[in-house]
């Protein structure tokens, strides 16, 4: 091997984006057979494994995104990548239906007919649910969801679940299958769907992820990253809400029409197109948008607002009150909301030591929720000397506004989303926080209030809690007045002279 092999071996080896558009042939939509140059959501699928890879040593990611995004081809691409350049490498690929997992068996097969000699691994055993690589002793299995015990007997050190919330018995593979992969570094795991509604397994490792509950990093990938998701907007019309939802995602008229044909195509059902062509991951999961108390748009568009913060300084304190539960502080001054923090397994008296911190810091008011262990918050702060400058908060107490809301806890989260309509508002560009603003669902009651979704039966359908909603929500409990300027120290002491004031 001379020094120019040598090289050119050593990039195809470390970069995967180059050894793809060189070596690697993929069959495109149009049926042609062209090299394998990735896109933008395969490109950010990279960076995120790598990212991911150089931190901890292993790859752990969920991804929920739309239909025919080339999630799969990426992923099947970095896995012959990295199964031809290692020993002992062993993958597996589960689907949740035969068809789909001859389709990706394929496109591994492709991938290795059209290696470069200079490139391609002897070949040991080849068939239809498995490619070896006998000299290397690694190589590729697939299976199609079904059997509870599949993929149990094996040891796995690169794994993609393909539409994971599609598959039957997912949570006995799912348990199975995590344990064929030793947890070390170099191992390798891609779970990746569509979303097919809240509630089931995918669902809660997603929720998981989002929350920083395991070891999965969440990726989200939207509909309109795809180039080819356009169409000549000669014949557009649209309506408020798709004007608002072109502004939140910042679309194209191009975009907006390929949007509308597929609508169309779908039997005019808007809901299924934002759950087979989600803009973000609640639309992926939601079982009707229409259920959201808060709607992803105008969180979207706050997210990229730039706004001058003023007023007083307001922090919403929503404590911990057991178990998984984090403890969450967020600020917000006028039109401006900070990046809620978060705290793990505080005791009352650190939690109210952390909103001394804050008091002392320049927070002029802070709301706390009194249900639980608040009420002990409350208490000592009062004890500290903080009781003009804390409000306690009941989430079941009465509505200001009674005719409009059911009860304190409504009327919280309705004025923050009369705020977020009213832009600009500014929040922090944050998945995790968009999905806790985003997750609550509403109906009325008998006298026509808004009712929102209790937060126990929200913590049962998610798998979690919205901290850092319920700590943002706080801030609207109560109108807070700014604070009057001393001008006093501006202006000089006036002196009698001659029968006239002199300044």
């Amino acid at each position: 091997m001379d020094a120019l092999e040598r090289r050119v071996r050593l990039r195809m080896r470390a970069d995967f984006p180059h050894y793809a558009a060189k070596l690697l042939k993929i069959r495109t939509k149009a049926g042609a057979i062209d090299p394998f140059v990735i896109n933008r959501a395969q490109s950010y699928l990279h960076l995120r494994a790598e990212a991911q890879r150089a931190r901890i040593g292993k790859v752990r990611l969920i991804v929920v995104k739309g239909r025919q995004q080339g999630i799969s081809t990426y992923w099947q691409g970095r896995t012959y990548w990295r199964v031809t350049h290692s020993f002992g490498t062993q993958a597996y690929i589960l689907t949740h239906e035969q068809t789909a997992t001859d389709n990706l068996f394929s496109m591994t097969s492709r991938f290795h007919d059209h290696m470069s000699p200079l490139f391609k691994p002897h070949t040991g055993a080849s068939n239809a649910k498995e490619l070896a690589f006998d000299r290397l002793d690694s190589g590729y299995s697939v299976a199609t969801a079904g059997s509870k015990g599949v993929g149990r007997s094996k040891t796995i050190q690169m794994f993609h679940g393909s539409e994971v919330a599609y598959w039957p018995n997912a949570k006995d593979h799912l348990a199975g299958v995590m344990q064929a992969i030793p947890d070390e570094p170099g191992t390798e795991v891609l779970l990746e769907s569509t979303g097919n509604g809240p509630g089931d397994v995918f669902h809660s490792m997603w929720q998981m992820a989002t929350s920083g509950g395991s070891d999965y990093e969440a990726v989200f990938i939207p509909w309109f990253w795809q180039p080819e998701y356009q169409h000549p907007a000669s014949e557009l019309l649209m309506d408020d809400a798709d004007e608002e939802y072109q502004r939140a995602w910042s679309l194209t008229n191009e975009q907006m029409m390929w949007r509308a044909r597929k609508i169309v195509e779908l039997g005019g059902d808007q809901d299924l197109f934002r759950k087979e062509y989600p803009a973000n991951p609640q639309e992926a999961f939601a079982a009707s948008a229409d259920e959201s108390f808060i709607k992803p748009e105008s969180v979207q568009i706050a997210r990229s607002a730039s706004v001058d913060a003023s007023g007083p300084r307001l922090l919403g304190v929503d404590p911990a009150r057991f178990g998984k539960d984090l403890t969450a502080l967020c600020e917000r001054q006028g039109r401006v909301v900070k990046t809620p923090e978060l705290f793990a397994k505080r005791d009352t008296m650190e939690v109210a030591g952390l909103v001394k911190q804050r008091l002392d810091a320049g927070i002029d008011v802070a709301f706390i929720d009194v249900v639980g262990v608040g009420a002990g918050v409350v208490d000592r702060l009062r004890e500290m000397g903080y009781a003009d400058r804390i409000i306690a908060v009941n989430a079941g107490d009465a509505a200001l506004d009674d005719t409009k809301y059911s009860n304190k806890r409504a009327e919280m989260y309705g004025v923050l989303r009369d705020w977020l309509k009213e832009q600009p508002a500014c929040l922090p560009d944050d998945d995790a926080m968009q999905a806790d603003l985003c997750s609550a669902r509403y109906s009325y009651t008998s006298k026509s209030q808004y009712k929102l979704e209790s937060k126990d039966d929200l913590k049962k359908r998610l798998g979690r809690s919205p901290d850092r909603a319920d700590a943002l929500a706080l801030t609207f409990a109560q109108p807070v007045a700014p604070k009057r300027v001393d001008l006093s120290a501006f202006v000089k002491p006036q002196v009698r002279r001659q029968g006239s004031w002199m300044s």
